[in-house]
């Protein structure tokens, strides 16, 4: 399994990007096409936690659009393993909290028939900057 492949490493960031729009833009397709249409899937976050695709897809279509609570990014690391694994870790600061950062992190797996999904996420605050 060889780390950071340059080429799969690009793949696993235009999907995230897209990702990243897809939530400013509150498109639930593109959302929804991001995740393993699983009952295994799973995303935590701020104001949900999400069981399987069911779960995730019903809280996309409660979620109000706008640029949500991302303002600023403080790093993005993407971790490649081989051509079919990847995590993605995200700090950014967000908006309305001062200099508080907030973290979230996705596990993604490339299925032979589906592409690259995200199989696990999670998002959560940090009520002090911590040292990195």
């Amino acid at each position: 399994m060889t780390p950071n492949i340059p080429e799969i490493v690009e793949e696993v960031r235009q999907k995230f990007e897209r990702y990243e729009q897809a939530l400013i833009d509150k498109d639930v397709e593109v959302l929804d096409d991001t995740f393993w249409n699983s009952p295994l899937t799973i995303r935590l976050a701020l104001h949900e936690n999400g069981f399987g695709f069911d779960e995730i897809h019903a809280h996309r279509v409660r979620r109000p659009p706008g640029p949500g609570i991302k303002l600023e990014r403080v790093r993005l690391d993407i971790l490649t393993l081989g051509r079919d694994y990847a995590t993605v870790n995200l700090i950014f600061k967000m908006r309305g909290r001062g200099d508080a950062l907030a973290r979230q992190s996705q596990t993604w797996v490339r299925f032979p028939e589906l592409g690259w999904k995200v199989v696990s996420a999670h998002v959560s605050v940090t009520e002090q900057a911590p040292a990195y």
